[in-house]
C-alpha cells in the first residue's frame, strides 16, 4: 500500500478557482501528495515528455480548456508508448454523457463532476484519495 505522500497528482485544469479548490482540499483532507499543474493539454504533455516534472502517480483532468482539451489531451496520451497507462480522472463540470463516453472510451479510472458546494467537493477528493490509497499503482 501507498502513502498518499508518495503519490503525485498531476491537476491540468485552466480555472484558477478550480485549482485553489483543489488545493484547499488536499489540505483540509491532510493530503500531503506532490500536486503539479497544468493549464491544458498542450502544458501538460509538454510537463510529462519533457521531464519537467516527475511522472505523476495520478492525473486530475478537466474537460473544458483551451489549446488542447481534456479529451484532445486523452487522445495524445493513450498514444504515447511511455504514457499511456498513467491513472486518469475526469475532473470537470461537463455533465454531457457525449463526454462521459469518450473519457471512458480512452480508459480513464473515473469520471468526476465537479460538485457544486465545497464540502461536497472535499468529500470527492477524500473518496479519490481513498481510493488510490488502496489500489497498486505502477512505478515508473
Amino acid at each position: 500500500m501507498v502513502k498518499n505522500s508518495d503519490i503525485t497528482f498531476l491537476l491540468v485544469e485552466d480555472d484558477e478557482v478550480d485549482i485553489l479548490n483543489v488545493k484547499r482540499a488536499f489540505k483540509k483532507n491532510n493530503i500531503d501528495s506532490t500536486l503539479e499543474i497544468a493549464k491544458n493539454g498542450l502544458e501538460a504533455l509538454e510537463m510529462l515528455r519533457s521531464g519537467q516534472i516527475a511522472r505523476p502517480s495520478c492525473v486530475l483532468l478537466d474537460i473544458n480548456m483551451p489549446k488542447m482539451n481534456g479529451l484532445e489531451f486523452l487522445e495524445e496520451l493513450r498514444n504515447d508508448k511511455e504514457f499511456h497507462n498513467l491513472v486518469v480522472f475526469v475532473l470537470t463540470t461537463s455533465n454531457d454523457d457525449r463526454d462521459k463516453i469518450d473519457a471512458y472510451n480512452y480508459n480513464v479510472a473515473g469520471y468526476i463532476i465537479k460538485p457544486v458546494s465545497f464540502e461536497k467537493f472535499i468529500e470527492a477528493i477524500k473518496s479519490l484519495s481513498d481510493y488510490l490509497d488502496m489500489i497498486e499503482l505502477l512505478r515508473g
